[in-house]
């Protein structure tokens, strides 16, 4: 019969950290955090290999005694809990397992010295056994050295993949930390190379910008909305500016990052009539919220949250978001697409005129005399590019005479109309600049606020009762979800109720959904509870009805509209929200600013 016996101390220490040292990302996402509960206002990171030779962290917070830190290498031993609520915790880190987890699974070194004391003191620790207890000379603050991860762990080091991934997961560590804090100073190194060097004291918009891309600047609103409890600040990107892949989306929880269902599945519901399905919004949000609200100790790596309303916290991003956008709504993507402005071509040079064009001056009676002196430097001549026979063909461009310029037109930020090219493109000019709209996808834009507007939202979920209910089978946890979320369903027009442990009764299905399969569709919807813990699928299911319509309703593209159509159509994009995008995210309308024209013609 096996026996039953306590696990050594060494052991233990292996065993707790697989679950919080799992690869060098997740050792240098301890270190730095507990950087920041130290109170540093300045954080230098060192990695060499991705962090599986060497992961360094240096900061000037308080620093620690070296009794202090002989607990700090002891299991559960923390200065982050000075009572048992735990509920009430406000710093990143407070389990007391980070650095006795990661000392028992590498060389580990430990220097720190409080502010004030004359030196500092330093322990290395081998593997789990102490090697040194010595003082040391560092300025205020501390320094940490992670060396040779899991050498002596063979079975855990050869999971780990290559320098290059770690190095990867290790960077977006250290982007979303120091995204938390623009206050904090931080520079992040990696071999030779200085990958970040951020100032302290930016605002939250100049560091978010920082990181993810600077165009954000001009891309994003602005968000700080506050309802009871709750607060919601970040930056949000245009549905315009947008990325193929989920990965630039940035969320925090009382400045703690985390990657939760319920959140994600909030912005994917923010912006699901104003993106594509393969299309991801660009954003970092920052929700605040009392600390009893939200349990951060479900994850040994407090990358997970449970929230105590998770209904009024989606429902706050929701509709944070949608008006934090419509403040920006009637904007287009800032600047032209980088490619798109690469592609304009200079007017090609021909040689020998076309007859067409051929001057006057070209006749024989006109020619010189004598050969003309020339410098001894010549550059070729190039004619005037017009002498292209092409210049003659079909112009696909059409304008009419010019309006008068209203005393009011620089309250216009889209401009007075001036052409059409294509039949398909409205050219107007601005103060500002040059500006081109997509007359068929923002007219869809159009139409589609008009249907909402009119209550055709509403119609669309109209319920549609089924002659003979539907029973549906399906696996009691997919019933569960759907069972919960029954009154969700019947706002949006699909009546359902439990029918035993496995199986759902539909009753009545949104009318413009009336030929769907039933059966698919309750799949389909407990697949995105799943994943999303809300049903967002079948609401984009009825905005891609309302979508279709808009599209069938709106102005196509090579109908030729005159100039008060065009400018009719401006003066409505002003008007209406979420303007500046069609209902798949594309831009309705691009403006090329005059430095920009200037540039292209050499003046700038």
């Amino acid at each position: 019969m096996p026996q039953i016996r306590r696990l050594p101390e060494a052991l233990i220490n292996r065993i707790a950290a697989g679950e919080v040292v799992e690869r060098p990302a997740a050792a240098l996402k301890e270190l730095v955090e507990n950087s920041i509960d130290a109170g540093a206002r300045r954080i230098s990171i060192k990695l060499v290999d991705g962090g599986l030779t060497l992961l360094e962290v240096t900061d000037d917070g308080c620093g620690m005694s070296p009794d202090q830190m002989s607990l700090a290498l002891e299991r559960h031993a923390t200065s982050k809990l000075p009572d048992e609520a735990i509920e009430q915790v406000s710093t990143l880190g407070f389990r007391g397992e980070a650095l006795p987890s990661i000392a028992s699974v590498s060389r580990f070194s430990l220097e720190s010295r409080p502010h004030g004391e004359q030196q500092g003191w330093k322990k290395v620790v081998d593997h789990g056994v102490l090697e040194e207890d010595t003082p040391a000379a560092l300025p205020p603050g501390t320094r940490v050295r992670v060396e040779n991860l899991f050498g002596k762990v063979p079975a855990r080091r050869k999971f780990l993949r290559t320098p290059r991934s770690e190095y990867g997961a290790c960077q977006d560590v250290v982007r979303r930390l120091a995204m938390a804090r623009p206050d904090i100073a931080i520079t992040f190194e990696h071999g030779d190379r200085r990958v970040l060097s951020l100032q302290g004291g930016e605002t939250l918009e100049a560091r978010v910008a920082e990181i993810i891309a600077r165009e954000l600047a001009d891309n994003a609103v602005s968000i700080d909305l506050e309802r009871g409890p709750m607060r919601l600040t970040g930056v949000a990107g245009l549905p315009t500016y947008n990325r193929g892949v989920a990965d630039h989306q940035y969320l925090f929880v009382n400045g703690r990052p985390v990657k939760d269902r319920l959140l994600t599945g909030a912005v994917r519901g923010a912006y699901a009539d104003m993106l594509a399905r393969d299309r991801h919004a660009v954003l970092a949000l920052f929700l605040e919220l009392p600390p009893e609200d939200v349990d951060v100790n479900v994850h040994p790596a407090k990358t997970e949250v449970r929230f105590r309303d998770s209904q009024a916290v989606r429902g706050f991003i929701v509709s944070g978001l949608r008006q934090a956008l419509s403040t920006g709504d009637r904007r287009s993507a800032q600047s032209p697409d980088a490619s798109a402005m690469s592609r304009w071509s200079q007017e090609p040079v021909r040689q020998e005129p076309s007859p067409a064009l051929r001057s006057m001056f070209d006749s024989p009676a006109w020619a010189p005399s004598a050969p003309q002196m020339t410098s001894g430097v010549s550059s070729p001549v190039q004619p005037y590019g017009g002498e292209n026979g092409d210049v003659l063909a079909a112009p696909h461009g059409r304008a009419e005479m010019a309006d008068p310029v209203d005393e009011g037109a620089e309250k216009y930020p889209l401009g007075i109309a001036r052409g059409q090219v294509a039949n398909t493109y409205v050219v107007a000019e601005a103060a500002d600049g040059l500006v081109i709209v997509d007359q068929h996808a923002a007219h869809e834009r159009l139409v589609l606020e008009r249907l909402r507007s009119a209550g055709a939202e509403e119609a669309i979920k109209r319920s549609q009762a089924l002659l003979m209910p539907e029973v549906v089978e399906m696996d009691e946890q997919s019933c569960d979800r759907l069972e919960d979320a029954i009154a969700k369903l019947a706002e949006l027009g699909l009546v359902i109720e439990r029918f035993g442990p496995d199986a759902m009764l539909v009753r009545a299905v949104p009318h413009s959904l009336g030929k769907a399969n039933p059966h698919k569709l309750l799949q389909d919807i407990a697949d995105d509870i799943a994943k999303h813990g809300d049903a967002i699928l079948l609401g984009e299911k009825l905005d891609l009805v309302l979508a279709t319509m808009a599209c069938h309703g709106s102005v196509r593209a090579g109908r030729t509209l005159n100039v008060a159509e065009m400018n009719a159509l401006l003066r409505e994009m002003e008007r209406t929200p979420r303007s500046g995008q069609c209902n798949h995210g594309r831009p309705t309308w691009v403006k090329l600013s005059m430095e920009d024209v200037e540039k292209l013609f050499g003046r700038h």
